[in-house]
């Protein structure tokens, strides 16, 4: 097993955050992983994206030119990635903010509400944590339970960001994206 994952968003979305997380919950459970992280000048309200590949055996290169799952936290992310997502790929969208639907017919688009789900959990900035909570429950990637476990050791030094935390990841993993093919676990 080998897969790819592009997360790409604005800054302050928490996407190398998100990227790191799924990369240490790799780790946990003794896959091979790979972490490359983009982003302009600007932090904040700039572009930010990062590749995590995730394999049970040694990784030969740290990029793709096709990527097994892109996530996108806003439209522009959209536009740019959806066209590096592989056939029979996956897209998933914050709809929150992206209107959009690709017109590919060859990958799935999941379509979750983020930012709603984030403001439930108490704070926009969980929205990171509600993508998480979603692909750890839904895509084999790395488990639901080393996902959880590396959540509350790299965020959960406070106990105010600690139960918000855990609510959002709570409410990413239970999120019924419906019927698409998530490469279910």
């Amino acid at each position: 097993m080998e897969k790819s994952i592009l997360f790409a968003g604005f800054g302050g979305q928490g996407v190398q955050t998100l990227g790191k997380l799924l990369a240490y919950a790799a780790n946990e459970e003794e896959k091979y992983v790979t972490f490359s992280p983009a982003y302009g000048g600007e932090m904040r309200g700039g572009t930010s994206n990062c590749t995590v590949i995730v394999s049970d055996r040694q990784i030969g290169s740290p990029t793709r030119e096709r990527l097994d799952m892109v996530v996108a936290m806003n439209i522009e992310s959209f536009r740019r990635f959806e066209p590096q997502v592989k056939p029979g790929g996956l897209l998933i969208c914050n709809d929150s903010l992206i209107p959009l639907k690709t017109e590919r017919e060859d990958i799935t688009q999941v379509n979750i509400p983020a930012n709603e789900l984030a403001l439930e959990a108490g704070s926009d900035k969980t929205l990171n944590v509600i993508m998480l909570g979603f692909i750890a429950a839904h895509y084999d990637l790395v488990s639901k339970e080393a996902a959880e476990k590396i959540v509350e050791e790299k965020l959960g030094k406070k106990e105010k960001f600690r139960a918000m935390n855990q609510k959002a990841f709570i409410l990413g993993a239970n999120y019924d994206a419906g019927t698409a093919d998530l490469g279910n676990k």
